[in-house]
Protein backbone atom coordinates (compact mmCIF):
# COMPACT_ATOMS: atom_id res chain seq x y z
CA UNK A 1 0.00 0.00 0.00
CA UNK A 2 1.40 3.45 -0.67
CA UNK A 3 0.76 6.68 0.95
CA UNK A 4 0.72 10.26 0.22
CA UNK A 5 0.90 13.28 2.63
CA UNK A 6 -0.20 16.38 1.25
CA UNK A 7 0.11 20.12 2.53
CA UNK A 8 -1.70 22.97 0.75
CA UNK A 9 0.13 26.62 -0.47
CA UNK A 10 -0.58 29.80 1.07
CA UNK A 11 -2.04 30.72 -2.22
CA UNK A 12 -3.42 29.24 -5.20
CA UNK A 13 -2.90 31.01 -8.73
CA UNK A 14 -2.66 28.73 -11.36
CA UNK A 15 -3.28 27.88 -14.54
CA UNK A 16 -4.27 23.77 -15.03
CA UNK A 17 -4.46 22.07 -18.23
CA UNK A 18 -7.49 19.46 -17.20
CA UNK A 19 -7.89 16.53 -18.76
CA UNK A 20 -10.12 16.08 -21.32
CA UNK A 21 -13.77 14.57 -20.75
CA UNK A 22 -13.91 10.58 -19.85
CA UNK A 23 -18.01 10.81 -20.38
CA UNK A 24 -17.54 11.86 -23.90
CA UNK A 25 -14.17 10.31 -24.89
CA UNK A 26 -16.11 6.89 -23.85
CA UNK A 27 -19.29 7.30 -25.91
CA UNK A 28 -17.35 9.17 -29.10
CA UNK A 29 -15.34 5.90 -29.29
CA UNK A 30 -18.22 3.79 -29.37
CA UNK A 31 -20.19 5.52 -31.79
CA UNK A 32 -17.29 6.15 -34.25
CA UNK A 33 -16.34 2.39 -33.87
CA UNK A 34 -20.18 1.59 -34.81
CA UNK A 35 -19.73 3.99 -37.76
CA UNK A 36 -16.32 2.48 -38.95
CA UNK A 37 -14.39 5.62 -37.78
CA UNK A 38 -12.43 6.87 -40.23
CA UNK A 39 -11.71 9.46 -38.58
CA UNK A 40 -9.70 9.53 -35.29
CA UNK A 41 -11.13 11.76 -32.25
CA UNK A 42 -9.18 14.16 -31.31
CA UNK A 43 -7.88 15.19 -27.41
CA UNK A 44 -9.20 11.93 -26.20
CA UNK A 45 -8.69 11.27 -22.42
CA UNK A 46 -5.75 9.71 -21.42
CA UNK A 47 -7.28 8.52 -18.08
CA UNK A 48 -7.63 4.38 -17.39
CA UNK A 49 -11.28 4.29 -18.58
CA UNK A 50 -10.76 5.60 -22.19
CA UNK A 51 -7.86 3.50 -22.62
CA UNK A 52 -8.94 0.52 -21.67
CA UNK A 53 -12.21 1.34 -24.16
CA UNK A 54 -8.92 2.04 -26.93
CA UNK A 55 -7.67 -1.07 -26.24
CA UNK A 56 -10.27 -2.86 -26.10
CA UNK A 57 -12.22 -1.71 -29.38
CA UNK A 58 -8.35 -2.69 -31.45
CA UNK A 59 -8.18 -5.70 -29.59
CA UNK A 60 -8.48 -9.37 -31.14
CA UNK A 61 -8.66 -11.31 -28.22
CA UNK A 62 -11.03 -14.00 -27.01
CA UNK A 63 -11.57 -12.34 -23.80
CA UNK A 64 -11.50 -8.56 -22.98
CA UNK A 65 -10.53 -7.06 -18.88
CA UNK A 66 -11.93 -3.33 -18.83
CA UNK A 67 -10.22 -3.58 -15.12
CA UNK A 68 -12.53 -0.88 -12.73
CA UNK A 69 -13.95 0.62 -16.01
CA UNK A 70 -17.85 0.75 -15.25
CA UNK A 71 -18.61 2.85 -18.22
CA UNK A 72 -16.42 0.40 -20.21
CA UNK A 73 -18.36 -2.70 -19.23
CA UNK A 74 -22.11 -1.02 -19.80
CA UNK A 75 -20.84 0.39 -23.21
CA UNK A 76 -18.96 -2.84 -24.22
CA UNK A 77 -22.03 -5.07 -23.39
CA UNK A 78 -24.09 -3.09 -25.79
CA UNK A 79 -21.53 -2.99 -28.41
CA UNK A 80 -20.03 -6.43 -28.49
CA UNK A 81 -24.25 -7.79 -28.75
CA UNK A 82 -24.10 -6.19 -32.04
CA UNK A 83 -20.54 -7.25 -33.27
CA UNK A 84 -19.80 -10.20 -34.84
CA UNK A 85 -18.05 -12.89 -33.01
CA UNK A 86 -17.59 -14.25 -29.13
CA UNK A 87 -15.91 -12.45 -26.64
CA UNK A 88 -16.13 -12.63 -22.96
CA UNK A 89 -15.86 -9.41 -21.00
CA UNK A 90 -14.82 -9.13 -17.58
CA UNK A 91 -12.89 -6.74 -14.76
CA UNK A 92 -11.58 -6.24 -11.18
CA UNK A 93 -13.09 -8.23 -8.19
CA UNK A 94 -15.07 -5.38 -7.59
CA UNK A 95 -16.64 -5.60 -11.45
CA UNK A 96 -17.82 -8.73 -10.78
CA UNK A 97 -19.98 -7.55 -7.44
CA UNK A 98 -21.62 -4.55 -10.06
CA UNK A 99 -24.89 -5.08 -11.45
CA UNK A 100 -25.62 -5.68 -14.94
CA UNK A 101 -28.52 -7.74 -14.94
CA UNK A 102 -30.68 -4.66 -16.18
CA UNK A 103 -29.12 -3.59 -18.91
CA UNK A 104 -27.90 -7.79 -20.13
CA UNK A 105 -32.11 -8.26 -19.21
CA UNK A 106 -32.72 -5.77 -21.76
CA UNK A 107 -30.43 -6.90 -24.40
CA UNK A 108 -32.10 -10.33 -24.46
CA UNK A 109 -35.28 -9.13 -24.38
CA UNK A 110 -34.12 -7.12 -27.57
CA UNK A 111 -32.35 -10.33 -29.11
CA UNK A 112 -29.12 -10.46 -28.03
CA UNK A 113 -27.08 -14.10 -27.04
CA UNK A 114 -25.43 -13.25 -23.04
CA UNK A 115 -24.42 -15.46 -20.90
CA UNK A 116 -23.17 -15.17 -17.69
CA UNK A 117 -20.13 -16.89 -17.09
CA UNK A 118 -20.16 -16.99 -13.38
CA UNK A 119 -22.49 -15.19 -10.88
CA UNK A 120 -26.30 -14.61 -12.35
CA UNK A 121 -26.62 -11.29 -12.58
CA UNK A 122 -23.06 -10.03 -12.50
CA UNK A 123 -19.72 -9.69 -15.18
CA UNK A 124 -18.27 -11.94 -16.52
CA UNK A 125 -20.47 -12.15 -19.69
CA UNK A 126 -20.00 -13.92 -22.70
CA UNK A 127 -21.58 -12.19 -25.43
CA UNK A 128 -22.32 -13.75 -28.99
CA UNK A 129 -23.14 -10.79 -31.96
CA UNK A 130 -26.09 -11.31 -33.80
CA UNK A 131 -28.44 -8.93 -35.28
CA UNK A 132 -31.25 -7.51 -33.12
CA UNK A 133 -35.35 -7.32 -34.55
CA UNK A 134 -36.87 -6.25 -32.10
CA UNK A 135 -37.73 -2.18 -32.05
CA UNK A 136 -38.84 -1.42 -28.66
CA UNK A 137 -37.73 -2.02 -25.23
CA UNK A 138 -39.37 -0.89 -21.42
CA UNK A 139 -37.03 -0.22 -18.52
CA UNK A 140 -37.04 2.07 -15.21
CA UNK A 141 -35.97 5.27 -15.47
CA UNK A 142 -33.95 5.14 -12.40
CA UNK A 143 -31.47 3.09 -13.16
CA UNK A 144 -27.74 3.77 -14.12
CA UNK A 145 -28.30 6.22 -16.96
CA UNK A 146 -25.01 4.02 -18.50
CA UNK A 147 -27.51 1.41 -19.30
CA UNK A 148 -29.90 4.06 -21.08
CA UNK A 149 -26.81 5.37 -23.10
CA UNK A 150 -25.48 1.93 -23.73
CA UNK A 151 -28.91 1.34 -25.62
CA UNK A 152 -29.45 4.41 -27.12
CA UNK A 153 -25.92 4.11 -28.56
CA UNK A 154 -26.43 0.58 -30.43
CA UNK A 155 -29.65 1.77 -31.65
CA UNK A 156 -29.04 3.02 -34.83
CA UNK A 157 -27.06 -0.42 -35.62
CA UNK A 158 -30.41 -1.84 -35.14
CA UNK A 159 -33.00 -3.52 -37.95
CA UNK A 160 -36.24 -1.46 -37.12
CA UNK A 161 -34.04 1.26 -34.55
CA UNK A 162 -35.03 1.16 -31.03
CA UNK A 163 -37.79 3.08 -29.05
CA UNK A 164 -36.85 3.12 -25.18
CA UNK A 165 -39.74 3.44 -22.70
CA UNK A 166 -38.47 4.78 -19.43
CA UNK A 167 -41.26 3.71 -16.36
CA UNK A 168 -40.24 5.62 -13.53
CA UNK A 169 -38.60 8.70 -12.93
CA UNK A 170 -35.00 9.47 -14.60
CA UNK A 171 -32.08 9.66 -13.25
CA UNK A 172 -28.81 11.42 -14.38
CA UNK A 173 -30.39 12.74 -17.35
CA UNK A 174 -28.00 15.63 -18.75
CA UNK A 175 -25.89 11.76 -19.54
CA UNK A 176 -28.58 10.85 -21.43
CA UNK A 177 -28.80 14.62 -23.10
CA UNK A 178 -25.25 14.17 -23.88
CA UNK A 179 -25.27 10.47 -25.61
CA UNK A 180 -27.99 11.75 -27.75
CA UNK A 181 -26.23 15.04 -29.04
CA UNK A 182 -22.80 12.96 -29.52
CA UNK A 183 -25.29 10.42 -31.49
CA UNK A 184 -26.68 12.87 -33.49
CA UNK A 185 -22.95 14.75 -34.32
CA UNK A 186 -22.42 11.19 -36.16
CA UNK A 187 -25.43 11.02 -38.06
CA UNK A 188 -28.11 9.80 -35.88
CA UNK A 189 -31.61 10.58 -35.40
CA UNK A 190 -32.09 10.59 -32.40
CA UNK A 191 -34.50 12.02 -29.33
CA UNK A 192 -36.83 12.38 -26.97
CA UNK A 193 -40.31 11.43 -27.50
CA UNK A 194 -41.82 12.66 -24.20
CA UNK A 195 -40.42 12.54 -20.63
CA UNK A 196 -40.53 9.20 -20.77
CA UNK A 197 -39.46 7.42 -23.86
CA UNK A 198 -36.59 8.17 -26.49
CA UNK A 199 -36.99 6.95 -30.13
CA UNK A 200 -33.83 6.03 -32.15
CA UNK A 201 -34.13 5.81 -36.43
CA UNK A 202 -32.32 2.88 -37.98
CA UNK A 203 -30.01 5.26 -40.20
CA UNK A 204 -26.55 4.61 -39.59
CA UNK A 205 -23.46 6.82 -38.13
CA UNK A 206 -21.01 8.16 -40.22
CA UNK A 207 -17.60 8.83 -39.28
CA UNK A 208 -17.08 12.86 -38.57
CA UNK A 209 -13.87 14.71 -37.22
CA UNK A 210 -14.30 15.23 -33.52
CA UNK A 211 -12.49 17.34 -30.78
CA UNK A 212 -13.05 16.28 -27.07
CA UNK A 213 -13.22 19.56 -24.74
CA UNK A 214 -11.93 19.24 -21.26
CA UNK A 215 -14.18 17.29 -18.55
CA UNK A 216 -16.19 19.27 -16.21
CA UNK A 217 -16.34 16.76 -13.70
CA UNK A 218 -12.51 16.84 -13.75
CA UNK A 219 -13.04 20.67 -12.71
CA UNK A 220 -14.95 20.07 -9.63
CA UNK A 221 -11.54 19.91 -7.59
CA UNK A 222 -10.56 23.24 -8.40
CA UNK A 223 -13.79 24.60 -8.03
CA UNK A 224 -13.35 22.87 -4.33
CA UNK A 225 -9.90 23.96 -3.64
CA UNK A 226 -10.82 27.47 -4.14
CA UNK A 227 -13.73 27.63 -2.39
CA UNK A 228 -11.67 26.10 0.69
CA UNK A 229 -8.46 28.21 0.06
CA UNK A 230 -7.90 31.68 1.67
CA UNK A 231 -6.83 33.13 -1.41
CA UNK A 232 -7.22 31.49 -5.20
CA UNK A 233 -7.64 32.35 -8.43
CA UNK A 234 -7.31 29.54 -10.74
CA UNK A 235 -7.62 29.26 -15.13
CA UNK A 236 -8.90 25.86 -16.63
CA UNK A 237 -8.51 26.53 -20.50
CA UNK A 238 -10.88 23.96 -22.64
CA UNK A 239 -14.17 24.19 -20.70
CA UNK A 240 -17.29 25.36 -22.41
CA UNK A 241 -19.67 27.69 -21.22
CA UNK A 242 -22.26 25.57 -23.66
CA UNK A 243 -21.27 22.34 -22.58
CA UNK A 244 -23.59 19.44 -22.98
CA UNK A 245 -21.62 17.68 -20.04
CA UNK A 246 -23.81 17.34 -17.06
CA UNK A 247 -21.72 17.78 -14.50
CA UNK A 248 -20.79 21.94 -15.93
CA UNK A 249 -23.35 22.61 -13.04
CA UNK A 250 -21.18 22.60 -11.15
CA UNK A 251 -19.88 26.45 -11.74
CA UNK A 252 -23.30 27.65 -10.60
CA UNK A 253 -24.16 24.66 -7.17
CA UNK A 254 -20.11 26.38 -6.68
CA UNK A 255 -21.37 30.18 -6.56
CA UNK A 256 -23.30 29.09 -3.56
CA UNK A 257 -19.92 28.29 -1.93
CA UNK A 258 -18.58 31.64 -2.59
CA UNK A 259 -16.70 30.37 -6.02
CA UNK A 260 -17.85 33.28 -9.10
CA UNK A 261 -16.84 31.30 -12.62
CA UNK A 262 -15.79 34.09 -15.21
CA UNK A 263 -16.13 32.85 -18.63
CA UNK A 264 -13.64 33.20 -21.46
CA UNK A 265 -12.98 32.19 -25.15
CA UNK A 266 -12.99 28.50 -24.07
CA UNK A 267 -11.44 28.53 -20.97
CA UNK A 268 -13.20 29.31 -17.53
CA UNK A 269 -11.65 31.72 -14.96
CA UNK A 270 -12.33 30.56 -10.92
CA UNK A 271 -12.57 33.15 -8.02
CA UNK A 272 -13.16 33.07 -4.68
CA UNK A 273 -16.09 35.65 -3.54
CA UNK A 274 -16.45 34.53 0.08
CA UNK A 275 -20.16 34.44 -0.09
CA UNK A 276 -21.06 31.20 0.88
CA UNK A 277 -24.53 30.55 1.87
CA UNK A 278 -25.04 29.18 5.87
CA UNK A 279 -26.64 25.90 4.49
CA UNK A 280 -26.93 23.85 1.37
CA UNK A 281 -29.77 21.37 0.38
CA UNK A 282 -29.50 20.07 -3.17
CA UNK A 283 -30.47 17.13 -5.58
CA UNK A 284 -27.94 15.19 -6.99
CA UNK A 285 -30.09 13.03 -9.32
CA UNK A 286 -28.59 14.57 -12.57
CA UNK A 287 -25.09 14.94 -11.06
CA UNK A 288 -24.09 12.06 -8.77
CA UNK A 289 -20.57 12.20 -9.61
CA UNK A 290 -20.16 15.94 -7.77
CA UNK A 291 -21.39 14.37 -4.31
CA UNK A 292 -18.53 13.35 -2.84
CA UNK A 293 -17.00 16.72 -3.85
CA UNK A 294 -19.89 19.14 -2.25
CA UNK A 295 -20.07 16.74 0.63
CA UNK A 296 -16.13 17.02 1.46
CA UNK A 297 -16.53 20.75 0.62
CA UNK A 298 -19.38 21.57 2.62
CA UNK A 299 -18.23 19.73 5.87
CA UNK A 300 -14.74 21.57 5.79
CA UNK A 301 -16.77 25.04 5.38
CA UNK A 302 -19.00 23.92 8.50
CA UNK A 303 -22.22 23.88 6.14
CA UNK A 304 -24.89 21.86 7.27
CA UNK A 305 -26.22 20.43 3.96
CA UNK A 306 -29.18 17.63 3.02
CA UNK A 307 -28.37 16.41 -0.66
CA UNK A 308 -30.57 14.26 -1.78
CA UNK A 309 -30.67 12.03 -5.22
CA UNK A 310 -28.09 9.39 -4.19
CA UNK A 311 -29.03 6.54 -4.79
CA UNK A 312 -26.46 5.40 -7.51
CA UNK A 313 -23.43 6.35 -4.97
CA UNK A 314 -24.07 2.77 -3.54
CA UNK A 315 -23.03 0.64 -6.73
CA UNK A 316 -20.24 3.11 -7.91
CA UNK A 317 -16.81 1.89 -7.64
CA UNK A 318 -17.69 1.70 -4.25
CA UNK A 319 -20.70 2.58 -1.63
CA UNK A 320 -19.93 5.93 -1.83
CA UNK A 321 -22.01 6.92 0.48
CA UNK A 322 -20.73 4.55 3.19
CA UNK A 323 -17.31 5.44 2.06
CA UNK A 324 -17.83 9.12 2.85
CA UNK A 325 -19.52 8.32 6.48
CA UNK A 326 -16.50 6.73 7.08
CA UNK A 327 -13.43 8.64 6.10
CA UNK A 328 -15.58 12.17 6.93
CA UNK A 329 -15.64 10.37 9.87
CA UNK A 330 -11.95 10.32 10.26
CA UNK A 331 -11.78 14.05 10.14
CA UNK A 332 -14.29 14.44 13.11
CA UNK A 333 -17.66 15.30 11.14
CA UNK A 334 -20.58 12.72 11.67
CA UNK A 335 -22.99 12.00 8.59
CA UNK A 336 -26.17 10.22 8.71
CA UNK A 337 -27.83 8.38 5.33
CA UNK A 338 -31.39 8.03 5.33
CA UNK A 339 -33.43 6.49 2.60
CA UNK A 340 -30.88 4.96 0.55
CA UNK A 341 -30.57 7.87 -1.30
CA UNK A 342 -30.13 11.25 1.00
CA UNK A 343 -26.69 12.02 2.74
CA UNK A 344 -26.81 14.70 5.80
CA UNK A 345 -24.92 16.75 8.09
CA UNK A 346 -26.22 18.72 10.89
CA UNK A 347 -23.15 20.09 12.45
CA UNK A 348 -22.69 16.96 14.77
CA UNK A 349 -18.39 16.14 15.35
CA UNK A 350 -17.04 13.56 16.79
CA UNK A 351 -12.91 12.62 18.46
CA UNK A 352 -11.03 12.09 15.45
CA UNK A 353 -7.84 9.59 15.68
CA UNK A 354 -4.73 10.89 15.40
CA UNK A 355 -2.66 11.51 12.24
CA UNK A 356 -5.41 9.49 10.06
CA UNK A 357 -5.03 8.22 6.67
CA UNK A 358 -8.30 8.39 4.15
CA UNK A 359 -8.64 5.23 2.20
CA UNK A 360 -9.94 5.57 -1.11
CA UNK A 361 -11.45 2.25 -1.60
CA UNK A 362 -10.49 1.87 -5.44
CA UNK A 363 -12.30 4.67 -6.30
CA UNK A 364 -10.72 7.79 -8.08
CA UNK A 365 -12.91 10.40 -6.79
CA UNK A 366 -12.88 9.85 -3.03
CA UNK A 367 -8.85 10.26 -3.80
CA UNK A 368 -9.43 13.32 -5.77
CA UNK A 369 -12.33 14.97 -2.70
CA UNK A 370 -10.74 14.71 -0.11
CA UNK A 371 -6.88 15.92 -0.75
CA UNK A 372 -8.22 19.65 -1.09
CA UNK A 373 -8.67 18.87 2.66
CA UNK A 374 -5.50 20.42 3.52
CA UNK A 375 -6.36 23.72 2.44
CA UNK A 376 -8.81 23.43 6.01
CA UNK A 377 -5.92 20.82 8.17
CA UNK A 378 -2.43 20.98 8.63
CA UNK A 379 -1.79 18.41 5.76
CA UNK A 380 -3.94 15.88 5.08
CA UNK A 381 -2.80 11.68 4.42
CA UNK A 382 -4.21 10.06 1.46
CA UNK A 383 -3.92 5.86 0.95
CA UNK A 384 -3.40 4.68 -2.48
CA UNK A 385 -2.95 8.17 -4.19
CA UNK A 386 -2.62 6.04 -7.90
CA UNK A 387 -6.25 5.51 -7.88
CA UNK A 388 -6.58 8.75 -9.67
CA UNK A 389 -5.66 7.32 -13.05
CA UNK A 390 -8.59 6.13 -13.19
CA UNK A 391 -10.17 9.76 -14.94
CA UNK A 392 -7.77 12.40 -14.04
CA UNK A 393 -3.62 10.47 -14.17
CA UNK A 394 -1.90 13.93 -13.80
CA UNK A 395 -4.44 14.90 -10.87
CA UNK A 396 -0.85 14.77 -8.36
CA UNK A 397 1.41 16.87 -11.04
CA UNK A 398 -1.69 19.47 -10.89
CA UNK A 399 -1.14 20.53 -7.23
CA UNK A 400 2.34 19.90 -7.32
CA UNK A 401 2.24 22.44 -10.30
CA UNK A 402 -0.39 24.75 -7.94
CA UNK A 403 1.85 24.70 -5.14
CA UNK A 404 1.13 22.00 -3.38
CA UNK A 405 3.54 19.73 -1.35
CA UNK A 406 3.46 16.08 -2.13
CA UNK A 407 4.93 13.54 0.31
CA UNK A 408 5.36 9.72 -0.16
CA UNK A 409 5.54 7.90 2.97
Amino acid sequence: MTRIKVTAPVRIHTTIQLPSSKSISNRVLIINALGNGTFCPENLSDCDDTQVMIRALSSREETIDIMAAGTAMRFLTAYLAVTPGQRIITGTQRMQQRPIQVLVNALRELGAEIEYVANEGFPPLRITGSRLTKDSISLPGNVSSQYISALLMIAPMLHNGLTIKLTSDVISRPYIQLTLQLMKEFGAQAGWVDDHSLKVEPSPYRSVPFYVESDWSAASYWYQMTALAADAEVTLPGLFEASCQGDSRVAEIFRSLGVETCYGNKTVTLKKTGNAVKRLDYNFINQPDLAQTFVVTCALMNIPFRFSGLQSLKIKETDRMAALIKELGKLGYVLRESEGSILSWEGERCETPSDAAIDTYEDHRMAMAFAPACLVLPHIRINNPQVVSKSYPHYWEDLKLAGFTIEEE
